[in-house]
Formats: structure tokens, sequence, C-alpha cells
């Protein structure tokens, strides 16, 4: 590999460890957010859907944005936005200030998913071996970070100005400097038209070249599913330790601690797996180590058992999403970029769907047996796992033979 390409991989995975921070900041600080801006219980859904619903919107925006512009420069401009509302959204005290940067926000991070994930695989694609898992490490140890920076600043009774300053302070300008060394798939993107369309010959796309929604749909479906279970996760690990398993408040921080450190072993070490076993073993196992994790869940008889379970969860879901963003990219080789932000979209809808879906069923039901649903859905993804077989032009099992996708002289994307 050239210099250029090391930088590259370099300086996307700071792109997404700066991503993991800013994100982690945010949605741990919730309650703090409410505070400051004097957000009721019943208004405070809204602004959290609003989110996703915009990042969805953003990522649509990406693809268009992709037909005219390299990646690179999407994500070198909607990293900063990121960050600026993230600033924003501490600054203020107004509830149409919380509405503006919360907005803001959204759309950025949508077009920053999207983006970073393009040039996650174009960069796959180049080295000619799995290293997706790799930046997804990153974003998990800047989340670990991100949470980190939060509870000190809620030990410390930081204001949320305080607290996001200095981290934007630092992360904008490290992350603008790098985006610079970011290294497009010029063979990609030059064989896109305006729809979309591609003149290369892939697996996924139809006839006449467009990128085919039911061919992409199943890996759709594997995103959103995965994104169910992180959100129950995320949003009712801490409830159903503490109300169902009755551990203590404090012993109830402890599952999403132990989750993210999971999908940051995980994610560390899957790049390796699917180079030794190939990508389709590699899901397959995440969706039965994880659905095993639900089951335990589930079943627990108390705390400690449940943060078993858990753990479990971490190191099953944590590589696959890393893998469907990698799948898109060898189903339709000629048109990534349109591919995934297409599939960044149910990121999105799983989040939506996830955790009001889980609540329902816990209020309706109990939230034992409400855990057996996002159970079911990731066993589902074993029913889609073949959508991860590499095929001609497609990489990451480590037995196909590597292509070389074309650079640009600079590296930069310019």
């Amino acid at each position: 590999m050239t210099e250029t390409l090391r930088r590259g991989r370099a300086s996307l995975a700071f792109g997404f460890l700066a991503q993991g921070v800013a994100f982690a900041l945010l949605v741990t600080r919730i309650p703090a957010l409410q505070d400051q801006y004097g957000i009721s219980d019943g208004l405070l859904p809204v602004f959290l859907a609003g989110v996703p619903v915009l990042a969805g919107a953003g990522s649509v925006g990406a693809e268009r944005l992709v037909r005219r512009v390299r990646p690179s420069r999407v994500m070198r401009w909607s990293q900063p936005a990121a960050l600026l509302a993230l600033l924003g959204a501490g600054a203020g005290d107004a509830m149409w200030e919380i509405a503006v940067a919360l907005a803001a926000f959204g759309v950025a991070v949508g077009a920053l998913d999207a983006s970073m994930n393009m040039l996650g695989v174009s960069l796959q694609r180049t080295y000619g071996r799995s290293i997706m898992l790799g930046f997804h490490a990153a974003y998990s140890l800047g989340g670990i970070v991100g949470a980190s920076l939060a509870w000190a600043g809620a030990h410390w009774d930081l204001s949320l100005f305080v607290l996001y300053l200095p981290v934007v302070v630092v992360l904008l300008p490290a992350a603008f400097l790098g985006s610079w060394w970011y290294v497009d798939d010029v063979r990609g993107r030059g064989d896109e038209g305006r729809d979309g369309r591609c003149v290369r010959d892939g697996g996924g796309e139809g006839a006449d070249g467009v990128v085919v929604f039911r061919t992409l749909l199943p890996l759709c479906l594997v995103m959103a599913f995965a994104y169910i279970g992180d959100s129950t996760v995320s949003n009712w690990g801490a409830k159903y330790l503490q109300d169902v398993l009755d551990s203590s408040e404090q012993l109830s921080t402890v599952p999403y601690n132990v989750y993210m450190v999971m999908t940051l072993v995980g994610r560390g070490v899957g790049d390796l797996g699917v180079r030794r076993f190939g990508a389709v073993t590699v899901v397959r196992a995440g969706a039965v180590v994880a659905a095993a994790g639900f089951g335990v869940v589930a079943v627990a008889p108390g705390a400690w058992v449940g943060i078993g379970g858990f753990t479990l969860l971490g190191l099953g879901l944590c590589v696959i999403v890393p893998q469907t963003f990698a799948a898109a990219g060898r189903l339709f080789p000629g048109a990534s970029d349109v591919a995934v932000a297409r599939l960044n979209i149910f990121n999105y809808v799983g989040f939506l769907v996830g955790s009001p879906l889980v609540g329902a069923l816990g209020d309706a039901w109990n939230y034992r047996g409400a855990m057996v649903v996002p159970l079911v859905l990731v066993l589902v993804i074993l029913r889609y796992a073949r959508s991860f077989a590499p095929g001609p032009d497609r990489y990451g099992d480590g037995h196909e033979r590597a292509r070389t996708a074309d650079v640009g002289r600079s590296g930069n994307g310019l």
C-alpha cells in the first residue's frame, strides 16, 4: 500500500472516531439538555424522533450530492457542521435554539454517516481486503471516549457549553485537516451518471445499470434489524436492569458501557475474522451470538447474568452493520456511493422503530417478553446472510482476488 492510502485510512478512521465522540456526547447528555431548555417529557420524544428523521433526509441529500462532488468533500464539510451543531445545542436556552441545533445536527450526521461509509467501502475495495470493521471500531472507541467525557461533565457539574467547547475546539480543526488526505474511489465515481446509473456490470445491477432496490432490500432489512437491536440496548438496557432485574441505579449504567467495550473488541478483531472465514460466516456468527445475548437477557435471574447477556449482544451485533455497508459496495461495484446512501437510511429506520416497539410491548406485556422481538429479528438476519457472499468484483472474505481501484494522483479527492 502507498503512503497516500495509509494516510487516507488513518484520517478516515479519525473521522469515524470524532463522529463517535460527538454522537455520544449528545445522546448521553439528553437529560441535561432537557433540563437546560425546559423540554417536557411529552415533548422530548418529538425532539428525539426528529433527529433520525432529519438524518435520513441528510443521507438522501448526500446521495444526490455525490453525483456532483466526491464523497470526501461531503464528509469534509458535514463533519464540522455536526460538531458546530453539537456546540450550538449546548450554548442556547430558548426552545427554538435547541430545535435548530438538533435539526442541523440531524441533517449533518445523516450526510456524514453516508459519506464516511462511502469512503470506507471504496477504500476497502482499493485495499482488496476487509478493513471496514476497523473504521467502525474507531467509532466505538469514540463513543467510549465521548461517554466518559459526558460522565466527567456530569460528575463535576459542568455546563453543556463548557463540556462541548474544548471537544469541538480539538476535534473540528483536526478532522478538517485530516479530510485533505481522504481517498476517493475515482473509478467508482467516474462510472456513475446523474441518476446513479453505472456502466459497469455487477451482481446487483439491473440490465440498464441502475441500482435495483429489490436487490438491495435484504441488506436494508439487515441494517434495520441490527439497529433495532442496538437501540434496544441503548434505550432500554439501564431500565431493564433496574426495573426488571432489581439492580441498583449505579449498576444499571454498566450494560451500555459493557456493550460499547465489546463492540470495540469485536470490531477490532472482526476484519481478521472476515479475511479468514469470510463475511457470510462472520455475519451468521454475529447474528447467533446476538440472539443468544437477547435470550440470556430475557431469562436472566439477576443483574449480573443480564450484564453477561448485554456483553454477548455487543460482541454479536458489532460485526453486522460494517459488513452490511461493505456488502452493498460489493453488490453495486460501479454505484457503491448511491447504494451506501440508500442503505444508510435504514440505520435511522431501525432506530426509530426499535425503541418505541420494545417500549410498547414492555408496557402492554412485560419487558422480558419484549426482548424476544429483537431476538427473532436478529435471527432473521441468518435468512439473508448469503447477501454478504462475495462474487465477481466483490471483496471481503480473504479468498477473492483483489483488484485495485484507481486512486487520484493526490489522493485527496480534488
